[in-house]
């Protein structure tokens, strides 16, 4: 097996583990990852538009609708026009919703911690390069 076989199959191997284990953690404390994903992105930013979030979570807007209807629901998001556009809508969290995104993020840093408690900065930077350079690769390559 070559390098790069051996490579893009531990990638593959390592996104999936990843995500089984950080879905495992929020299903534990009652949230589903596709809302854990949503309070953290709405976490980093005081507001964002459907699109925007839609963008940031890399799923369509009809996919988008009813997670948000869940995350309204639930008293964590609430939905506010956007000045100049009747059909645009920014989503803000509520002050609920503030303290669930605070609480994803310690899941999230001690989730990075425990994965990567091994790993020298070193690693870290060499892959973060070869990421930069796969991310190019792929944009290129669409």
């Amino acid at each position: 097996m070559t390098a790069k076989t051996t490579f893009s199959e531990e990638l593959w191997k390592v996104s999936r583990k990843m995500r089984t284990l950080f879905d495992a953690r929020v299903r534990a404390e009652g949230l589903t990852l596709p809302r854990a994903r949503t309070l953290m992105f709405l976490g980093k930013k005081d507001c964002m538009t459907q699109t925007e979030l839609a963008d940031a979570l890399e799923i369509e807007g009809p996919t988008l609708v009813p997670l948000l209807d869940g995350l309204e629901k639930q008293g964590l998001i609430e939905r506010q026009p956007v000045d100049g556009d009747r059909r645009a809508k920014q989503i803000a969290l509520t002050p609920t919703g503030q303290e669930q995104a605070a609480h994803v993020n310690g899941l999230v840093r001690d989730f990075r911690c425990d994965i990567l408690k091994d790993v020298s900065d070193a690693d870290l930077k060499a892959a973060i390069r070869v990421f930069h350079a796969m991310s190019r690769n792929i944009e290129a390559a669409s």
